[in-house]
């Protein structure tokens, strides 16, 4: 599922292991964008983390492998 774009504190599930992972930082590399997801279960010390490529098309930002949870206009 597309969004408008990805932001800070947006819960996106894993489509492999159903586990929810909160976005903790968005940043830019050359010409890519990437999202950094922690598992939203674990403290942030503790919380392995994940880097994930944004996929932009004309209908918003998506994280492959991963679904958005949230209702709302984001």
């Amino acid at each position: 599922m597309a969004v408008k774009s990805i932001q800070l504190g947006q819960v996106w599930r894993s489509d492999t292991d159903g586990q929810d992972y909160l976005v903790t930082k968005v940043y830019s590399e050359v010409f890519s964008q990437f999202a950094v997801l922690r598992p939203a279960g674990i403290t942030a010390p503790d919380a392995p983390t994940v880097r994930v490529k944004v996929n932009k098309a004309s209908n918003g930002a998506m994280l492959p492998g991963y679904t958005f949870t949230q209702d709302g206009a984001f």
